[in-house]
């Protein structure tokens, strides 16, 4: 039976999918297999040795002290792509508030309470809507930094919107490449596409490499008419350079979805909660994606999306007993344990290697279980971090 600590509110959709008969889940289990979260902040805080992984329901793991884990054998999952479509609906609704009087318009209506004559609002409206004249979006510029899952779903919307896409991605992957329609005109460095985009969109993770990486330099490269919509993370973007960069008229709008103290009550500001992905369906997704990869790894050994494992899958095939062990990354360690089975004429019937950074993970199915001398030798092979057996 595994046992699985809930954190946050978890989507029903996805925790029904972990087999009543082979899994207790929970908020307060003790001695948990694996931890399933949101927005719980895990730094800081204790976590029993019987934790072999942590998957958290949305794309970025800042809540999770990843390092610390890795160190520990602890796979960290991450869900992306679950909340994408909602995240791009959320830029897209940004990009109109910033291009059209929308609010402004809102907020004077909503002073027209005292007005009974029809045809007075009516002439009223007529004079004084040239006010909140906007600008269309078909035909201007949308630059997107970061081309992942939302990135890439992003700029075909705008495509369909009639705009014109750029990107800036240094760490495109082959997987995300395929995604990103052949449109979207790639640049070889963000000062290159700041400096052409009238709209620019945010799609990066808070990393020591992304901090302000909108700040009051690169802000300088950007058209005066320019908006920015950044509903990625607050740390990419440093908000009093852009209080600044607005009050001296170097920025149109920006529009994001974390609010701080500087960016309250500013005119040219539209901040909301961090509501890029709260839509039922976002959530919904974000848990089966979880629950699906929790399970994977812990009945068959799979990590796939993880952010400090590298992605390791071998199908179960005719094999009755499956090991799975984890070793620091480096030369030496797989051949002595298979050195170790073929002492003692132990066949191993398939088997997947796969390394990441620092992170070595193996997967090695057998047509009948090793002796429990075989797999306490592997266990004291030296760099060897953790062994799992899994039997069916």
């Amino acid at each position: 039976m595994f046992q699985i600590r809930t954190y946050n509110k978890i989507s029903d959709k996805g925790l029904g999918l972990f087999a009543k008969d082979t899994y207790q889940v929970a908020e307060d289990i003790s001695q948990p297999d694996a931890l399933i979260l949101r927005s719980h902040k895990l730094h800081g805080e204790e976590i029993p040795g019987s934790v072999l992984a942590v998957a958290r329901a949305g794309a970025g793991t800042n809540n999770v002290p990843v390092d610390e884990y890795t160190a520990k054998g602890i796979v960290v999952f991450n869900t992306p792509g679950a909340n994408a479509n909602a995240v791009k609906e959320l830029v897209l609704a940004g990009m109109l508030l910033s291009s059209r009087g929308i609010l402004q318009g809102k907020d004077f209506v909503s002073t027209l309470g005292d007005m009974t004559d029809a045809g007075d609002m009516s002439k009223l409206l007529e004079k004084e809507k040239k006010r909140f004249a906007g600008s269309e979006l078909a035909g201007k510029t949308l630059g997107i930094i970061g081309l992942g899952a939302i990135g890439s779903m992003v700029a075909n919307a705008a495509l369909a919107l009639d705009m014109d896409v750029v990107g800036y991605d240094p760490a495109l992957s082959i997987e995300a490449a395929w995604r990103l329609p052949s449109a979207v005109r790639r640049m070889e460095s963000v000062e290159a596409l700041l400096s052409q985009v009238d709209y620019l969109s945010l799609h990066v993770p808070a990393l020591p490499a992304t901090k302000h990486m909108i700040n009051a330099d690169t802000l300088k490269l950007m058209k005066p008419s320019a908006a920015i919509m950044n509903f990625a993370r607050d740390a990419i973007v440093d908000a009093q350079a852009v209080v600044e960069a607005l009050n001296a008229g170097q920025l149109r709008q920006y529009v994001c979805d974390f609010p701080e103290p500087c960016l309250i009550g500013h005119e040219k500001v539209v901040a909301v909660p961090h509501i890029g992905a709260s839509t039922a369906e976002a959530e919904e997704n974000c848990a089966v994606m979880a629950v699906n990869q929790l399970r994977d790894f812990l009945e068959n050994g799979n990590i796939k999306n993880s952010v400090n494992f590298p992605a390791t899958e071998m199908a179960r095939g005719e094999s009755i007993c499956r090991i799975t062990f984890t070793n620091e990354n480096v030369s030496g360690v797989l051949g002595h344990v298979l050195s170790i089975f073929a002492d003692n004429n132990v066949n191993v019937a398939d088997m997947v290697n796969k390394s990441r950074n620092n992170v070595a993970y193996n997967i090695l199915d057998f047509a009948e279980k090793p002796s429990d001398e075989v797999i306490e030798a592997i266990k004291n092979v030296e760099h060897v971090t953790s062994v799992r057996v899994l039997c069916w």
